[in-house]
């Protein structure tokens, strides 16, 4: 309890450092802001009338905590283009990304955990070189071009799937996993690569530990070992580059998205961007910084059960 408590509580700084630079986001546009959305056609009674709506016009620390107020409600501001709020189109958009990011991570798991450890016991084998190849290619080939040539052989091709698209899967369980298949196996491929070098690289410097020696003088069978004691003290870097990972795939698959016209949380931002809707680039910039922050807590508490000798002492400085 007490290492989650001082984690929670390092949390807090980050946190609001992040609140800081997202709402300097609208204020580190050259010019006026204002005129900067609207364009330099926009009228000044136009302009005038947007700056009171965003509330420039009012002291920049107060700005910072009126802004603040209504995030702590759940209030991020409404779109500058269809006035919808920006919380509900954040919501709409969200499920997409995530139920992306999970198969994704799943899919790279279930490839990299067993060609990881096959690859570290087997070393110097064929199944190495093998898993090597399959790894170097995977972290080489775009998952934007891989996922082009899926739609191209499984869509166009063999008619076995649909080439773009997206149906919630409370609607259409069938027609919603038919349509993710595709671009999760196409951006999971890359991450199981990332994801097998690592646990290749921490598996093998834990093979020729002492403790993994002595395990072997005492008769136990390669299995128990490697499943038993050596893989379990490889994971803690395997689980930071897990939380990279995830912190990435739910910041937006942007080119994934756009591939498979999914409507995820990666194309509302770059949408907003092109249609100069900055009060949602804002609200959606900083939903995603906090999910990062999210995931770090996430990845240090999974520390600490790994091994426990993380929450004590320097480990968990």
């Amino acid at each position: 309890m007490a290492f989650l408590v001082r984690r929670l509580l390092m949390a807090v700084p980050v946190i609001f450092i992040v609140t800081i630079m997202v709402f300097s986001l609208l204020h580190m546009l050259p010019g006026d802001p204002a005129t900067v959305i609207l364009g330099q056609e926009a009228t000044p009674d136009a302009v005038a009338a947007l700056r009171d709506e965003l509330g420039l016009n009012k002291p920049i620390v107060i700005q910072y905590l009126d802004w603040m107020g209504g995030v702590l409600q759940g209030n991020l501001g409404r779109s500058l283009v269809d006035r919808s709020p920006v919380w509900e189109l954040i919501t709409q958009r969200f499920p997409a990304t995530l139920e992306l990011t999970i198969g994704t991570f799943i899919v790279s798991l279930l490839i990299a955990v067993p060609a990881g450890i096959l690859s570290a016991t087997r070393q110097g084998k064929w199944v190495d070189y093998l898993s090597t190849i399959l790894a170097l290619g995977g972290m080489s080939i775009p998952h934007f071009w891989l996922g082009m040539m899926m739609i191209v052989f499984f869509s166009v091709q063999l008619g076995w799937l649909p080439a773009s698209g997206y149906v919630p899967f409370s609607e259409d369980p069938l027609g919603n996993l038919s349509a993710m298949i595709m671009p999760i196996v196409a951006t999971g491929l890359r991450e199981s690569a990332v994801l097998m070098r690592m646990l290749r690289s921490s598996l093998l410097e834990v093979m020729h530990a002492d403790f993994v020696r002595t395990a072997y003088s005492k008769g136990l069978k390669e299995r128990a070992v490697v499943l038993g004691h050596a893989l379990k003290n490889a994971l803690v870097p395997v689980v930071t580059t897990s939380g990279l990972i995830v912190a990435g795939l739910l910041g937006g698959l942007v080119i994934t998205e756009q591939i498979f016209s999914i409507p995820g949380f990666g194309r509302l931002i770059v949408e907003s961007i092109f249609r100069r809707d900055y009060v949602t680039v804002q609200g959606a910039i900083l939903v995603s910084a906090l999910m990062v922050v999210v995931v770090n807590l996430v990845v240090d508490l999974a520390y600490a059960l790994i091994d426990p000798r993380i929450k004590m002492g320097k480990g968990s400085e």
